[in-house]
């Protein structure tokens, strides 16, 4: 399995791993298949126009180098947004900014995703509905 320089370095050097001390919203995913865990921690802001920035985050997550990488940036990505436009990151996006991601791996990103969906959920006092895709990887096999 091939993973691009990009992939490595955010594995080998995860950007915003951590944990927030009262963050204002946790998102926490696994896959039980393969074992990946991640939780995101979430610090929300406000922009120049009163609206709801991603502050600050930062994750911890147990798994695999993809997993990791994926969480990694996640994170660089979500910063700075608005709490809709982080919502809507793909987990295309984040395999493309880690220069591409091997199929068995994709998960890696779906879950990542999830991941601050749900902060954002938490931290809005929502209901968290996990997508479509998210349900398609479940079973996938790492």
């Amino acid at each position: 399995m091939q993973y691009s320089d990009i992939l490595m370095d955010h594995f080998k050097n995860p950007r915003n791993q951590g944990e927030i001390k009262n963050a204002d919203g946790i998102g926490e995913v696994g896959n039980p298949v393969c074992g990946d865990m991640m939780k995101i921690y979430l610090k929300v802001g406000k922009n120049n126009y009163g609206q709801e920035i991603v502050e600050d985050i930062k994750f911890q997550t147990l798994g695999c180098g993809a997993a990791i990488a994926s969480s990694s940036m996640l994170t660089e990505m979500a910063k700075g947004l608005t709490l809709d436009e982080a919502k809507k990151i793909t987990r295309q996006q984040i395999a493309d900014k880690l220069g591409g991601l091997p199929k068995e791996k994709i998960h890696c990103s779906v879950l990542a995703g999830e991941g601050l969906k749900k902060a954002i959920a938490d931290y809005r006092g929502e209901i968290f509905k996990e997508s479509a895709e998210a349900k398609d990887v479940e079973n996938a096999h790492c």
